[in-house]
């Protein structure tokens, strides 16, 4: 019996040896790649005049998507800040999903909006559709407003506004979101640009706004956001676009674009089959469908991710609401590995089967739990005297001063290439919520993961809820 135990912890060390090094190989890599891909965008900016693109007859149509629930707080702010955006030829779709507050009745009245006939074909099933407004002001002849019963997720809501979009090109956003007036200009261009492939989706670095200085729904000023929690987010934000899709992007293996700001080609998402309104991780999901899609047909295809932050998003500023929104996320991510795991380590799929798809399943599905795994074996080498403190000191010492230097290096990296952040000062006291992620931040977002996949398994019920936002400051007159 004590044989076979020393054979199971051997393998067990081994193994979760070998499982660190290649994770942080990968992070090196990563960092690298970032790199290189910033180097080319900023290069490439250098002789980028995006006035002729304004100005283009051959700029493509681009309609943005909004589903709002229950946002009554801001969201005359941001459907203000929508209708601000630099773009030759686009609309806005703002899709009330059944809303209990006053955001519908807020929107009637300063939008002056009326009910309109629509000749509404929907491509993709959803909740029914109450009612579409339009307004009679001329002034916000690009804004359309779907009133729909509410479909539980994010997903039905979106698919509603696919329905209605005029064009070929759809953004999707979130509408406590807040896009750089140029954005449009900005996520159109990969597509353009790229001769060799269709480019089915772009993105670009999302932040957060707590505590950045508004003015009518634009961002006037960028500042590290005060409260803990969200320093935290804007920290990991930086970390994950900066260094981790930045690095993907420049190897064509973008694993997914945010919800919060994504260019999708419509015609691909369509015969994808649009978002699952059942999925917790819709944004994911309808990424790897649409490669998918892509692959089946023989379509070559690329992602592509651009460095520029070009929106910017209230965090979570509580523990009760990250729970909710981490729970959400990992029971989305668990969901979509078992839906299209034949994918995984499968040809077919090129570089989504052979290297996205199980990068996500080891370093992103299984990286919870085989933390849980070491805590629970150290307890177990605690309480059986197996412990080498030195070694144990030595290697906990190793993976701090690691997971430091790497989100120091995308902080740094970022403000160095883009300048934020207006004082030197402000960097700093962003790259000093690092020291404290390991011991503060990173074990809530295990524990909420964890809780996501018990509701996975479980089949736990989870609607789409109000996150509690409280609304941006705004500069004072």
């Amino acid at each position: 019996m004590h044989s076979i135990l020393q054979w199971i912890a051997a393998f067990y060390e081994s193994t979760v040896f070998v499982y660190g090094s290649v994770l942080l190989v990968i992070y090196a890599l990563l960092a690298l790649l970032s790199y290189m891909a910033i180097r080319v965008f900023l290069q490439k900016e250098t002789y980028t005049d995006y006035s002729d693109l304004l100005s283009s007859d051959l700029a493509p149509g681009i309609s943005v998507l909004a589903p709002a629930y229950n946002e009554g707080l801001s969201i005359i702010m941001n459907v203000q800040s929508l209708l601000t955006l630099n773009y030759p030829v686009f609309e806005i779709i703002l899709v009330n999903d059944g809303s209990t507050d006053n955001s519908m009745e807020q929107l009637i009245k300063e939008f002056e909006l009326v009910r309109v006939d629509f000749a509404y074909n929907p491509k993709i099933r959803t909740k029914p559709i109450n009612n579409i407004y339009r307004s009679t002001n001329t002034a916000f002849s690009k804004l359309t407003v779907i009133d729909k019963v509410n479909g539980k997720s994010k997903a039905d809501a979106v698919n509603a506004g696919i329905n209605v979009a005029s064009f070929d090109y759809f953004v999707c956003t979130d509408v406590d979101c807040i896009l750089d007036k140029d954005a449009l200009l900005k996520l159109i261009k990969p597509v353009m640009d790229e001769q060799s492939k269709r480019v089915i989706a772009t993105g670009a670095t999302l932040r957060i706004a707590n505590s950045c200085v508004i003015d009518k729904g634009v961002i006037i000023q960028m500042k590290p956001p005060r409260n803990l929690i969200a320093r935290f987010q804007e920290m990991e934000y930086v970390r994950a676009f900066i260094l981790g899709k930045m690095g993907w992007s420049f190897i064509n293996c973008v694993p997914n674009v945010s919800g919060g700001l994504g260019l999708f080609d419509k015609e691909i998402a369509i015969k994808a089959g649009g978002y699952d309104p059942l999925s917790f991780g819709e944004d994911m999901e309808l990424m790897v469908r649409m490669c998918r899609y892509a692959c089946d047909n023989q379509i070559k295809y690329a992602i592509r991710y651009i460095p520029t932050t070009l929106c910017w998003t209230e965090g979570p500023a509580n523990i009760k609401v990250l729970k909710a929104q981490r729970t959400r996320w990992a029971r989305g991510l668990a969901q979509l590995m078992y839906a299209h795991f034949k994918m995984c380590f499968n040809p077919r799929y090129g570089r989504m089967g052979m290297i996205t798809f199980p990068y996500n399943f080891f370093f992103e599905l299984l990286a919870p739990l085989i933390e849980l795994s070491g805590i629970l074996y150290y307890i177990f080498l605690i309480v059986t005297g197996g412990v080498n403190y030195q070694y144990a000191i030595l290697l906990l010492l190793f993976v701090y001063s690691y997971s430091i230097m790497i989100t120091t290096i995308a902080i740094l990296w970022d403000q160095i290439a883009f300048r934020h952040y207006k004082s030197w000062k402000e960097v700093l006291f962003l790259c000093s919520t690092a020291l404290f992620e390991f011991v503060l931040y990173h074990p809530l977002v295990v524990i909420f993961s964890l809780r996501g996949y018990y509701y996975f398994l479980t089949g736990k019920k989870h609607s789409w809820g109000n996150m509690q936002r409280q609304g941006f400051a705004q500069v004072k007159q």
